[in-house]
Order: C-alpha cells, then sequence, then structure tokens
C-alpha cells in the first residue's frame, strides 16, 4: 500500500469509530415518560390556600355584617331587622333550648350575620352569637332550625407574674395591663388565707399559671400551677395537686387552703365600718354597738354564702337591717347578711346552701345611708368580729401521698422562690414572662 493514502485510511477509520460510539450511546435513549414528566412538574405546583373563615363558615360569597347587643335587644328584634320570617325565629328559639338559652343573651355581647346576594337583595344565611370570648353559638336562617355550640381555638402559654400590691390587687393587677382574671382566679384560691380587705402596700405575689389566647388577643387564665401571696411579712403557697380524683390547692405543708368559711362574703370592696361596741349610727346620730363588718360596694355586687349551712331567716329586718338572711352553718357559727337590695333566684327559707353560693345583692335597704353589706357572725349564739375568725383546714394531703407530693411541688417552689427574690433586686415594676414547662 502507497504510503500516500495512510492518512485517508487513518481519517476514515476515527470517522468509522466515531459513528459507531454514538450508535451506541444514543441507542438506548427512550422517549420521554409524559406521566412521569406531568407528575413531576405538578409536583412543583403550590397548592391552593384553604378559603378563609370566621367562625368555622367560609367568607367567599357572603356578606358579614357584625353587631353588639343592645339593652333590651332579643333575638327576635335582631333577626326581625334583617326580615327573617318569624316562624324561622320561633323554630330557632325552640331548637336552641338545649344548646343556649336565647334569652340570656347578654347586652354588650358581639353576633354576626352572613348573607348571600339574590336579585340584589341580602339574604340573611347563618346567625352567630358569642356567648363568650371563647364560645359561641350558630344558627342557620335557612328554614332548617340548625343550632350548634362551638369554642375558637385557644392556645395556651406559661407565664410568670410577680406583683407588689401599692393599693388593691385589682389595682395592681389593672394598673399593669395583666388579665383581670388573674386577680379573680387569685382571689378565690387564696380567699381562705389571705385578708385581701387588709392588703398592706409592700404585699406581693408570685404565680405560675397558662394564659390563654385567641388570634394572639388574652382572653382567660387557663390553670394555675403555683403561686405564693407575701401578706402582712409571711408567705402563704397555693400548689394545684391532683388527690382523690380532683384538683385542689394545698400548701407547702400539704394542708388544704379551702377553709370552712370564706374570707369574706364579696369580692373586691372595702370596709368602711368594723366591729366595735361603741359607733356612731350614721341615721341615729346616737352611739350603739355594732356588732358586724360593713363592706361598701356598689348596688347589686353579688354577695355568697360564707360556708355550707342552712337558710334560717330570709325576708324584711324590722330594726333596720332591710332585706336579710341568715345562715345557720353548724352548731356553733351563724352568718347574717344585710341590707340587701334583693336576693337570689329561688333562695328559700329552710333550703341548705354551698360555701361561695350566691344569695343576694348589696342594697341600701333599711336604714342605710348608702349601698353596702352589714354582715355578721355569731359563735355560739354570741357576736364575734368577723375578721378574726380561724376556721380549720379541710382535706390535707394523705399522708401516704406527703412524700409524692414534697417532690411534686419542689420544682414549684423553688420556681416561686426564685421569681420573688428576682423581683427583690429589681422591684421598680411588675414582672411578666415565659414560664418554664414543668
Amino acid at each position: 500500500m502507497k504510503r500516500k493514502y495512510i492518512p485517508g485510511l487513518i481519517l476514515l477509520f476515527i470517522v468509522g469509530f466515531s459513528l459507531f460510539w454514538c450508535h451506541r450511546q444514543f441507542s438506548g435513549i427512550k422517549t420521554p415518560d409524559t406521566t412521569q414528566l406531568a407528575d413531576s412538574v405538578q409536583l412543583n405546583i403550590a397548592p391552593s390556600p384553604p378559603p378563609e373563615t370566621l367562625y368555622g363558615i367560609v367568607k367567599d360569597s357572603f356578606e358579614i355584617e357584625t353587631g353588639t347587643i343592645r339593652y333590651a335587644q332579643s333575638l327576635a328584634t335582631i333577626l326581625s331587622s334583617y326580615n327573617v320570617d318569624y316562624s324561622v325565629i320561633h323554630g330557632l328559639a325552640q331548637a336552641s333550648k338545649k344548646v343556649f338559652d336565647v334569652r340570656k343573651m347578654k347586652t354588650g355581647n358581639s353576633y354576626t350575620v352572613f348573607s348571600r346576594m339574590k336579585d340584589s337583595l341580602k339574604v340573611p344565611t347563618w346567625f352567630v352569637y358569642e356567648i363568650d370570648p371563647i364560645e359561641y353559638m350558630v344558627m342557620s336562617l335557612k328554614g332548617d332550625t340548625t343550632v350548634y355550640r362551638e369554642k375558637k381555638t385557644v392556645t395556651l402559654k406559661r407565664k410568670n407574674t410577680v406583683g407588689v400590691i401599692e393599693t388593691s390587687l385589682w389595682n395592681t393587677i389593672n394598673e399593669n395591663d395583666l388579665n383581670p382574671y388573674l386577680a379573680l382566679d387569685l382571689s378565690d384560691i387564696f380567699a381562705w388565707t389571705v385578708d385581701f380587705f387588709g392588703l398592706e402596700k409592700g404585699d406581693r405575689f408570685s404565680v405560675i399559671y397558662d394564659e390563654q389566647f385567641i388570634d394572639s388577643i388574652p382572653v382567660r387564665i387557663g390553670h394555675i400551677y403555683a403561686a405564693c401571696f407575701h401578706h402582712r411579712g409571711t408567705p402563704y403557697y397555693a400548689f394545684r395537686y391532683e388527690q382523690d380524683s380532683a384538683f385542689s390547692f394545698f400548701d407547702e405543708k400539704g394542708a388544704s387552703l379551702k377553709k370552712a368559711f370564706l374570707k369574706a362574703p364579696l369580692k373586691f370592696s372595702r370596709i368602711s365600718s368594723r366591729f366595735t361596741n361603741s359607733r356612731l349610727h350614721p341615721i341615729l346620730k346616737i352611739r350603739r354597738p355594732h356588732h358586724g363588718v360593713d363592706y361598701a360596694a356598689a348596688a347589686g355586687t353579688p354577695v355568697y354564702a360564707l360556708g355550707d349551712g342552712r337558710v334560717t331567716h330570709k325576708g324584711w329586718d324590722t330594726k333596720g337591717g332591710g332585706n336579710y338572711i341568715k345562715i345557720r352553718h353548724n352548731s356553733v357559727y351563724t352568718t347574717v347578711y344585710m341590707h340587701l337590695s334583693g336576693f337570689a333566684k329561688g333562695l328559700k327559707k329552710g333550703m341548705n346552701v354551698t360555701q361561695g353560693q350566691l344569695i343576694g345583692y348589696v342594697g341600701s335597704t333599711g336604714m342605710a345611708t348608702g349601698p353596702h353589706l352589714d354582715f355578721r357572725v355569731y359563735k355560739n349564739g354570741r357576736p364575734i368580729d368577723p375578721l378574726t375568725i380561724k376556721a380549720p383546714p379541710v382535706a390535707p394531703i394523705h399522708e401516704e401521698k406527703m412524700q409524692e407530693y414534697m417532690n411534686f411541688i419542689a420544682p414549684w417552689k423553688e420556681r416561686l422562690d426564685s421569681l420573688t427574690f428576682s423581683h427583690q433586686l429589681n422591684p421598680d415594676s411588675v414582672f411578666v414572662g415565659l414560664g418554664p414547662l414543668l
């Protein structure tokens, strides 16, 4: 072979080999699976956001109006203003009896009406009434008498709070933008150990609790797990603990905080007159004994039974006490509540009442210059100062459960003491922070 043909042969060989290699590489390629490709593309598409709802009702296509229950306004007057047929209103009122008594709709509570547009007219479809900040009632206005009760989604946040009393517990809570329910709950827990009518400047409290939120808005207090109230130099502890299948509050030694009597028969007022053997009567202008304690409070303030007992008298006191109630608690103690504006519904002479049960309302009946409760206590038939009663505790931690209880409260007590110590280092303001998940 002549040398002049060698370069050409080499070039043909290279081209042939290249064509052979390309055929081997690409002959195995398959046509793309359009199904898999479509699935792959679909996975990359973001899902549509869920429809926006209000009270569990999809808001789209509805015209929504809100209002507030006015004085003397009823379900019938509200729905009639939206041209809802009376037969529908009557059916809803009947159907709601087992869900919520519409006669108890409160002035100031909110309601919402959902309407659809039909031929340029608004047709009311749903009515929602807020029973309280958490619960609400939904009514169908389509003639099917559907009525049900639901709760809003509630989230809990664990909180630590330390506060110092300047004038009263209520003012401390209010002035520092704390949840007002905290004052109510603390006063209930310590009702048998702390005299909330005799708080002194410098008394302080520390508490670990859950606060309930709806859409980042605080609504109520959840469980209070542990609290300490320093009153007149003495610390009073309270720990929430389950015994005999029921939760109650006990102190650091396992004694129950619940005594035989409440500390006072009403909440958040002031003492305007104390127990004395010689007081100038504001109307008669003569000095005579005042064997009771006067609690100044707004007319209509609820009055509660100091302890379990039986109503022995209910009526009018001809000696100046006005409307009054007398309760015998046992063979030793009797309590009397005077100048009431009225009595609790259903209260009758001879009936039994329980501790904390509503029995009447503050008023100014009889010889009284203003609304107040004249509260009296008798021991073995003799009047005693209500502010000096020392009732024994009930239902302490069972002996066999004591060590378990002490182990349970140890971290809670340590946290409370730490809060108090930290606040003593920086006492200028109320401290509120997120608590540990003990």
